[in-house]
């Protein structure tokens, strides 16, 4: 036992000007050295009153840090702050600390630990500020394992279709490096309650808007498709109100069918002789119910985009498209 406690000592000790250095344990310095921003918890309620915009991220479960850290790298080369000001050569990991290294034996446990958590507190004070400020988005606090969720504030006139176009593309030239965390980036044009009437507005809105764009070039009659992604939030929602069935909080667009029957209406009053494609839609519709954490209960808030053909796979379900290889994103 002796014999192994040296060993173990031995492997996070570093010599350096002849003294021995103790080295951070790792679990010490993944908090150290990975600097995000704090979540916003007041900002998932504000979703009920207002519509945003931003990104819903998808990556390896208890890889959200890593996730959150790598995307903000990324869209920092993309996103657009200030009206149509690119932000360009911003690094995260300016904001990364170097690996720090604990005092030396004999000092006493307690400084050593108020000072890791004095250090993590500023480096994500730190993080936070450089990610309002240059980034200008706001990380929301969600409750599935394997999500990343950053808003932009009320009002930004950032368009996160065409900024994730943009990652695509230098992802196909070469020009980006495939991500390792990311799995996918889901671009939110707007946000509302799950129920029929603002989501039908909601998806109205967004169909005209892209029709009315004169760089989409469409056949006629217009094909679209629809996709649904619930994350399970139903199983949450069933167990509930599973003692009040009349509970009025239980969602009717919880249900799939019902869910796509909105949507498809809201589409064809916009474009009355459009028809569903599943294998090759000009217009693809995407809801997303967000599994944020904080909020009332039965208040459900759904994302949506109305995206073209080149953003989303089809095969073997309707998504955004992945960042890697299929083979990672599996």
């Amino acid at each position: 036992m002796g014999e192994t406690g040296e060993l173990e000592q031995q492997q996070h000790k570093e010599e350096k000007n002849g003294e021995i250095i103790e080295e951070m344990k790792p679990w010490e310095q993944h908090s150290s050295v990975i600097s995000i921003p704090r979540f916003d918890y007041n900002a998932p309620s504000s979703l009920l009153q207002h519509s945003l915009s931003g990104f819903l991220i998808t990556c390896p479960i208890k890889r959200e840090k890593s996730a959150t850290k790598e995307a903000i790298s990324i869209l920092a080369k993309y996103i657009e702050t200030c009206g149509s000001t690119c932000v360009e050569g911003y690094d995260a990991s300016e904001n990364v600390k170097r690996r720090k290294l604990c005092p030396a034996e004999g000092e006493a446990t307690e400084s050593a630990e108020r000072e890791v958590s004095k250090n993590e507190s500023t480096s994500s004070e730190i993080a936070d500020n450089a990610v309002k400020e240059a980034l200008n988005l706001v990380l929301m606090k969600v409750t599935r394992s394997g999500l990343v969720l950053f808003t932009f504030p009320k009002g930004s006139t950032c368009d996160p279709v065409r900024i994730v176009s943009l990652v695509n593309q230098s992802l196909e030239s070469g020009s980006l490096k495939r991500p390792l965390w990311c799995h996918r980036i889901f671009p939110i044009q707007a946000t509302c309650r799950l129920s029929e009437k603002e989501v039908s507005t909601t998806v109205l809105t967004l169909v005209r808007k892209f029709v009315d764009d004169k760089a989409n070039v469409l056949s006629k009659p217009l094909k679209f498709a629809v996709g649904y992604n619930r994350r399970g939030i139903e199983e949450t929602e069933m167990k509930t109100t599973k003692g009040n069935p009349n509970d009025p909080n239980l969602c009717a667009l919880l249900d799939r069918t019902k869910c796509f029957s909105v949507v498809a209406g809201a589409v064809k009053e916009a474009v009355s002789d459009a028809t569903v494609d599943l294998k090759s839609p000009e217009l693809c519709v995407l809801v997303e119910l967000l599994p944020l954490s904080g909020m009332p209960n039965g208040a459900l808030v759904t994302a949506i985009s109305v995206l073209s053909r080149d953003l989303v796979d089809t095969k073997p379900k309707l998504c955004i498209k992945a960042l890697g290889s299929e083979s990672k994103t599996k």
